[in-house]
């Protein structure tokens, strides 16, 4: 994902209607599906490679579903599908950091 624009966030609102800042990182497609990948906002000061190393860095992975003709963000249906897309995450993410160091 280019940062030449900086970077993007959103405001998500969940079932008790607390309000979330999430940086977005990377959106990718897999099987069909559509997903896209976050950090919380108070990690927008932080090293991107530093936090990736951390177990709990607080990656979080949405789905885009169509609910009503209108595109939403769901949580990921099963562990399995996690596991797959946060290993995909994982190789795009660290892709991209290679490819800085290289240049």
């Amino acid at each position: 994902m280019s940062e030449a624009y900086g970077p993007d966030f959103i405001t998500l609102t969940d079932e008790d209607g607390t309000e979330f800042e999430l940086e977005h990182l990377e959106t990718l497609e897999l099987n069909g599906e559509t997903y896209m990948a976050f950090l919380p906002a108070e990690y927008e000061d932080a090293d991107p490679s530093q936090a990736l190393e951390e177990e709990d860095m607080g990656l979080i992975i949405l789905k885009v579903i169509e609910e009503n003709g209108e595109e939403q963000l769901s949580t990921l249906d099963s562990e399995s599908e996690l596991e797959a897309v946060y290993e995909r995450f994982m190789e795009l993410l660290f892709a991209d950091e290679e490819e800085e160091a290289d240049d």
